[in-house]
């Protein structure tokens, strides 16, 4: 799979106001090749919705440091549930995540998990795979369509 073809929103939900882990993980992707959005601090759930729809992504990284990564994950995954995009966009969490949330993230349906100190090149391969299955997936609904 050609890595500059991803795009991605990396993004800053609500009240969280750090952002360098963010930026850093949006450079390196972009790096890797890929089309990398950064939505900027303090944006709502709806905003950054709206600017995945708007940009095409595949995948919004929301970067949460506050400890809502639970909270905010589920409001992100029904909002787009809601907006009838979840079939084409994954969700994807990195920051400050506790090891016992992870397998709750996923069982809520995010694609990916990056606690703080991830490597860099785990993050690009768990989103090159991601990409990859979310786009086996629209070639079957079109060959079936």
């Amino acid at each position: 799979m050609k890595q500059e073809n991803i795009k991605i929103l990396v993004s800053k939900p609500d009240l969280d106001g750090h952002d360098r882990g963010a930026k850093v993980v949006a450079l390196a992707l972009r790096d890797a090749g890929m089309q990398v959005t950064y939505s900027g601090l303090h944006r709502s759930l709806d905003q950054i919705v709206k600017l995945a729809i708007q940009g095409s992504v595949e995948i919004i990284g929301l970067s949460i440091m506050t400890g809502a990564h639970l909270h905010i994950s589920r409001r992100m995954l029904k909002m787009l549930e809601e907006k009838e995009v979840d079939d084409r966009i994954c969700v994807v969490v990195g920051g400050v995540i506790p090891k016992d949330d992870i397998p709750k993230l996923k069982a809520m349906g995010i694609a990916g998990v990056f606690p703080g100190g991830t490597h860099f090149q785990k993050i690009v391969e768990t989103i090159q795979a991601i990409a990859e299955e979310l786009r086996s997936e629209e070639e079957i609904t079109r060959k079936a369509a």
